[in-house]
C-alpha cells in the first residue's frame, strides 16, 4: 500500500471517529456473530433453506437486515473506547436479558422459537446500547446546549405519554409479579430526573432506532406480540424507556466505582506514608 492509499484510510478513519477500539469493538461483534451461528446452526440452517437457488438472490436479500448491520457496524466503531464502553455494554447485556425474560415469561410478546427468553438475542442488546450511545453524542453536536427549559417542557410529556401507554399494553398481565416491578421501575426513573436534555436525547434516538429494529423482528416473525401489531406503538418507544434505564444505571455504576477507585488510591496513600514513617523510626 502506497502513501497516498494509506493517507486515504487515515482520513476515513479520523471521519468515522475510528480508534484502536474501533477495530476490536467490530471484531469481537462478527465474533459474537459467528458465535450465535456455530452455537444455533439449527436456527441458521432453517432460515438458508428458505432461499431459493434458482431464483437471483438480489430478490431474496434481507436489505432491511443488511442495513441495521450495516449502521449499528458504523455506530459502535464511532469513537469506540473500551474502557468506557465495556460498562455501557454490560448495563445492555443484564438489562436486556431481564427485559427479554419479563416480556418472554408474560408473553407479552413470544419468540418464534418459543424460548423464554431466547439466548440468541440477548446478544443484540449490548451492541443497541452502544449503537444509541453513538446517536445520542451526535445528537448532542446537533440540538443546543442553552435550552434547557426546552428539554424539561419536553421531558415532562413525552414520558408521561410514554407511561399510559405501557399501561395499556401491559394491562392484561399487571396481575403478574414481574409487570407490576416493571410499572415501578419505569415510574420511579420517570418520576426522578437527574438530566432532562439527556434524558429526552437517549429516549429519541433509542426509539428511532427502535422503530427499525422492531419493524424488522415483527415483519419476519422473528418475535410476536399479543395485539400482532407489526410493530406496536409501545414497543417502538420502550426501546426509549430501556436505554434511559441503562443510561441511569450506567452514570450511577461509574459514580460507584470511582469512589471504590479513590477509595483504593487513599488507602495505597496511607499504605506508603505508613511504610515511609516506619522506616524513619
Amino acid at each position: 500500500m502506497d502513501h497516498s492509499e494509506t493517507s486515504f484510510w487515515r482520513r476515513v478513519a479520523a471521519d468515522f471517529g475510528w480508534t484502536r477500539s474501533s477495530y476490536f469493538l467490530i471484531s469481537l461483534f462478527l465474533a459474537t456473530i459467528a458465535v450465535i451461528g456455530v452455537v444455533w446452526w439449527p436456527l441458521l440452517r432453517a432460515e438458508l433453506a428458505y432461499i431459493d437457488w434458482d431464483r437471483p438472490l438480489w430478490g431474496q436479500v434481507d436489505w432491511l437486515l443488511l442495513g441495521l448491520f450495516a449502521l449499528m457496524s458504523l455506530l459502535i466503531t464511532a469513537g469506540a473506547d473500551v474502557r468506557a464502553d465495556v460498562l455501557i455494554a454490560i448495563v445492555g447485556l443484564i438489562g436486556g436479558l431481564v427485559i427479554e425474560s419479563w416480556g418472554t415469561q408474560t408473553h407479552l410478546w413470544d419468540y418464534y422459537t418459543m424460548e423464554r427468553p431466547p439466548f440468541w438475542i440477548i446478544p443484540a442488546w449490548p451492541i443497541a446500547s452502544l449503537s444509541v450511545d453513538r446517536l445520542v453524542r451526535l445528537l448532542h453536536l446537533l440540538l443546543p446546549w442553552n435550552a434547557r427549559k426546552v428539554y424539561v417542557l419536553a421531558y415532562w410529556p413525552l414520558f408521561i405519554i410514554f407511561y399510559v401507554l405501557m399501561l395499556q399494553f401491559v394491562w392484561p398481565t399487571v396481575d403478574k409479579s414481574l409487570t407490576v416491578m416493571a410499572l415501578i421501575l419505569c415510574a420511579f426513573l420517570i418520576s426522578t430526573p437527574t438530566d432532562h436534555r439527556m434524558a429526552v436525547l437517549t429516549f429519541v434516538a433509542a426509539a428511532g432506532l427502535g422503530y427499525f429494529l422492531e419493524l424488522w423482528g415483527t415483519t419476519r416473525y422473528c418475535w410476536t406480540y399479543y395485539t400482532r401489531e407489526t410493530p406496536p406503538l409501545f414497543a417502538v418507544l420502550a426501546h426509549g424507556m430501556a436505554s434511559v434505564s441503562f443510561w441511569r444505571v450506567t452514570v450511577l455504576a461509574r459514580v460507584l466505582l470511582d469512589r471504590l477507585e479513590l477509595r483504593d488510591v487513599r488507602h495505597a496513600g496511607r499504605r506508603r506514608v505508613d511504610r515511609v514513617k516506619e522506616g524513619g523510626s
